[in-house]
């Protein structure tokens, strides 16, 4: 099972989206060992003063492919679930002054929780899903796919070209374009998919 990332992948104004779309999607991949599901608590990882969150969507690959074509993109997910896409700031920072990668800074134990996976059928429009993020009670993100560079179609028809998709295979999507921002021991994170609560975990 591969964990597979896109940065940069959502505007604040679909008017931006024509300007920016290149075709060239920023990639980045994450250790299994990253995942935590089950709303478990997540403990503040020791090798980071500087712990940013993204809230995504998730997409589950419900079925081999190599080379996907764009119009049959979509028959390949089986499920969607929200997640936080956790990066260590600083660890990033001193990697980058190296042109270093990124894996170690977005691949720690505890970098990627998931919530629950819903089945796609259940998704009337995949280009119109709203999500959010609260912590500590608080909206801090909000997002809908239509505000999305690269659909979720776009993106596995170009990750297929690098790279087999398998059965299982999670691919975080992106995160809307504002309001990330830091957390800290004893934040509870709580995200949603269309008002449904489906992550909800603290920092401990």
């Amino acid at each position: 099972m591969k964990i597979i990332g896109i940065g940069k992948n959502y505007v604040n104004d679909i008017s931006e989206i024509s300007a920016i779309k290149t075709g060239a999607q920023t990639i980045f991949t994450k250790p299994d060992s990253s995942l935590v599901t089950d709303n478990k608590d997540i403990e503040f990882p020791k090798i980071t003063n500087q712990l940013a969150y993204e809230v995504e969507l998730v997409v589950k690959i419900g079925k081999r492919g190599k080379d996907i074509v764009l119009n049959d993109a979509v028959s390949y997910i089986s499920e969607l679930a929200i997640g936080i896409d956790y990066t260590a700031k600083d660890v990033l920072a001193a990697s980058r002054e190296n042109k270093g990668p990124w894996a170690l800074a977005k691949g720690f134990d505890g970098a990627s929780p998931i919530s629950a996976f819903k089945p796609v059928s259940e998704f009337s429009d995949l280009n119109a899903i709203n999500f959010d993020l609260k912590i500590n009670g608080e909206q801090k993100q909000v997002g809908i796919t239509g505000l999305m560079i690269y659909s979720f179609s776009e993106i596995i028809t170009y990750i297929s070209s690098f790279m087999t998709l398998e059965v299982g295979d999670l691919i975080f999507t992106g995160t809307p374009a504002s309001g990330t921002g830091l957390v800290v021991k004893g934040d509870h994170l709580q995200a949603s998919i269309e008002g449904e609560l489906l992550l909800d975990f603290k920092m401990v």
